[in-house]
């Protein structure tokens, strides 16, 4: 494939945060740094651990297997535009054999998706599920799906909660962005828990993954709901936000926060006494199978077709709680 510089690449996506990044030997750094890099990758953000840590996931994968990849990021996850704009300049550049993308809707990169299949570049599928059917309607393809089982998610939360309150106690959930397939099936997993062991599901509200909007909405929680026992957060930033609202209303140790991700704040949260729990993902596990996924479909020239079995790569959560 013809290679540009990787300085071009970079000046045309300006308005976004770039990450290349080069492994294996000094030859092939040499090689990332002048644009040479023939898989990429595209998060959602890095302003987050759990991104942060996928990304070393990825970087380690790709010493390991001694390739390079570049790997870039959206300025925030409400930048929908910016990211396909990323995915569209590299499709444009013609570097790239496979790219492995983490879309922040399930909609927002399907004209990249379709536009890397029409030249021949593999797309993975990373934490955020595409909309299968419309990329499909599209004629676009994914060559598989990395992710943690987040309805798995929600119920290993909701399930420390069970074993920690009275029965039939009220609860609550604060959800992530409305659409977001992973934070409504995080909701649902929790939500259908707590029903199926009695508990009152009195509020389920998202918070758009933000850590203020959370503190605002545990805290009209609290004020509503006088007899609430428990909050579960689809995302550890959103948790620590709840806490927060416990902490200014002084009901720590009163209602218990379970938050999602394990991020580093979270578990030394939950060490000081104030978090309850959080259910952890392994972000870098993900990142890795992606990675080792697409260079697979590279080797083995997997078809691209509309009408492949898109393989779903599951990666464990576990409960973290205070010993």
């Amino acid at each position: 494939m013809k290679r540009k510089k990787l300085s071009m690449l970079s000046l045309a996506i300006a308005a976004t945060m770039v990450f290349a990044v080069g492994c294996g030997t000094k030859d092939s750094k040499d090689k990332s740094s002048s644009g040479d890099a023939e898989y990429a990758v595209i998060l959602k953000t890095q302003n987050m651990d759990f991104w942060v840590k996928m990304k070393e996931g990825i970087e380690d994968k790709a010493k390991e297997l001694g390739i390079e990849v570049d790997i870039q990021a959206a300025q925030s996850e409400e930048d929908t535009e910016g990211q396909l704009k990323i995915m569209e300049n590299m499709v444009s550049s013609g570097n790239y054999k496979a790219i492995g993308v983490a879309p922040l809707s399930p909609v927002n990169l399907i004209p990249g998706i379709v536009q890397a299949n029409e030249k021949g570049i593999y797309v993975m599928n990373i934490d955020e599920k595409v909309d299968m059917d419309q990329l499909k309607a599209q004629g676009g393809s994914v060559i598989g799906f990395a992710t943690t089982d987040n309805q798995a998610v929600g119920r290993n939360g909701a399930q420390y909660i069970i074993d920690n309150v009275p029965a039939g106690s009220e609860v609550a959930i604060i959800e992530g962005k409305a659409g977001n397939a992973s934070g409504e099936d995080r909701r649902d997993g929790a939500k259908k828990a707590f029903e199926e062991a009695g508990l009152n599901v009195v509020a389920s509200l998202p918070a758009d993954w933000d850590r203020q909007k959370a503190l605002d909405i545990a805290t009209s929680y609290i004020q509503q709901y006088p007899n609430l026992k428990a909050i579960y957060c689809a995302n550890d930033g959103m948790a620590l936000g709840a806490v927060q609202a416990l902490q200014n209303t002084d009901n720590i140790g009163k209602i218990l926060v379970v938050g999602t991700d394990g991020d580093k704040e979270a578990v030394d949260s939950i060490e000081q006494g104030l978090l309850s729990a959080t259910v952890a993902q392994d972000p870098a596990a993900i990142g890795a199978a992606s990675l080792e996924a697409m260079v697979e479909a590279v080797k083995n020239k997997a078809e691209i077709s509309s009408d492949a079995e898109v393989k779903t790569i599951p990666i464990d959560s576990k409960l973290i709680k205070k010993d």
